[in-house]
């Protein structure tokens, strides 16, 4: 419809465009005629204004369609081309539409006893008060002119609707077979399988772009779902065996004597199960409402370097503690928006590991240095350090590398650091330090 409509929209202008056209042409050549004949009357009187109608209508070839009329003051018939005068209503100018009958003339030219009836458009004109001169013009081609153009205009309307169609199934046939695919893997992801994609040409269209979009939809689906199995695999292994120590101590505790002293350190010991319970849950808590939000309402300017200072006067003493060399590097300052706690704790986390797993003698580094136009802050150590393989997988909530895992610890400690820095636009590496990890957060 709306094709249909646009196309009879544009017809109709060229419609009455041609025919205005047309119809001016029209009545230029018949005041060109009437001027030519008013300056004749005015020049030679009524008998040469006679003189030069007669001689312009012996003049005429067949098939011309100028018209003649000259009447009395009664509208009777004197000289032209014209058996009697029309019965149209004329406008205040003159003007007048009317229709008048000719014959039809054969091969050889000659007038037949068959006529025809053609439209006409004419103008009156009044000489010295007593007699009206009609010249028109028949409107025959424009007649023909209007009739091509209502055929083309039906025909283009019918064609344009059939074409609509024709296009409407093919794009339908088209959009759908794209859909279908869309559709089918929607149905697989319903049934449970994250694993399916929607299949993509390559053709750079929107489809593609949808079907790309969908796709990294997915994979995030898919990875979110394969950390939350993974999450609850490890709070089941993790978890269960400090909750089973917490329970034999409150059985040891149900079935001790009276001694007060051996109670009040048993109470202490399941006090600090119970503590370690709360801050791995907390933890869990904090790195969920940092990814599932990632407000930055209460971002702020801070400066990297001062927070970077602050560690080292926290951690230094107790890297000395340690037997351990802390190693301080700051070339310049660095002014972003950011929240100050929690890039301290997700810091802070990093710098812990780092003393943690580096043994005495080892050396523990923290540097902020500027490198192919980009702001770095290092973390470095000299301690086992962690496989390449095993880079993607500790940033995992509760994944501890096989021989960490005799050490005291959650596993959430680089999760929430990661959770952290993303929220701030920024992202974590890791890298061999030779020995031991250098991790680098890229400002």
């Amino acid at each position: 419809m709306l094709f249909a409509g646009s196309v009879l929209a544009i017809l109709s202008f060229f419609y009455w465009t041609s025919v205005g056209y047309l119809t001016t042409q029209t009545d230029e050549t018949i005041n060109a005629e009437i001027k030519g004949l008013a300056e004749r009357y005015s020049s030679d009187g009524f008998t040469g204004l006679r003189v030069q109608i007669a001689e312009r209508l012996s003049r005429q070839q067949p098939g011309e369609n100028t018209l003649y009329l000259l009447t009395d003051e009664r509208f009777r018939p004197m000289l032209g081309n014209i058996n009697q005068w029309p019965e149209a209503q004329q406008d205040p100018e003159g003007w007048l539409d009317f229709e008048f009958t000719t014959p039809l003339r054969g091969t050889d030219g000659s007038a037949g006893e068959r006529t025809r009836t053609y439209m006409a458009r004419g103008r009156n004109f009044l000489i010295g008060n007593r007699y009206h001169l009609l010249v028109g013009h028949g409107m025959r081609e424009l007649q023909e002119v209007r009739q091509q153009i209502l055929r083309s205009m039906i025909f283009g309307v019918i064609g344009t609707v059939i074409l609509a169609l024709i296009g409407g199934a093919v794009l339908r046939r088209t959009l759908t077979r794209r859909l279908e695919a869309i559709i089918r893997t929607s149905r697989q992801v319903i049934r449970g399988d994250l694993s399916e994609r929607v299949p993509t040409r390559h053709s750079g269209d929107e489809f593609d772009e949808l079907s790309e979009n969908l796709n990294q939809m997915l994979s995030q689906l898919e990875q979110g779902m394969d950390g939350v199995r993974r999450v609850s695999d490890n709070i089941a292994h993790d978890l269960k065996t400090p909750l089973a120590r917490l329970r034999n101590r409150l059985e040891e505790l149900r079935m001790t004597g009276s001694d007060a002293e051996q109670r009040e350190q048993m109470i202490d010991q399941v006090v600090a199960e119970a503590d370690g319970l709360l801050a791995t849950f907390n933890a869990l808590l904090r790195i969920a409402r940092i990814e599932s939000t990632g407000k930055r309402e209460a971002f702020t300017e801070i400066e990297l370097s001062s927070i970077l200072r602050d560690l080292q006067e926290l951690y230094e003493a107790l890297a000395e503690e340690k037997q351990q060399e802390f190693v301080f590097e700051v070339t310049h300052v660095k002014v972003l928006e950011g929240d100050r706690d929690m890039f301290f704790q997700a810091l802070a986390n990093l710098l812990d590991n780092a003393i943690k797993y580096t043994p005495e003698g080892g050396v523990v580094g923290l540097r902020m240095l500027e490198q192919n136009g980009e702001t770095l802050i290092q973390v470095t150590d000299s301690g086992p350090g962690i496989p390449e393989s095993e880079h993607d997988n500790v940033l995992q909530r509760f994944y501890r590398v096989d021989e960490s895992r005799t050490t005291p610890g959650s596993g959430l400690g680089l999760a929430l650091a990661d959770a952290v820095f993303r929220l701030h636009g920024m992202e974590l590496r890791f890298s061999n330090n030779h020995p031991g990890l250098c991790v680098t957060v890229v400002v």
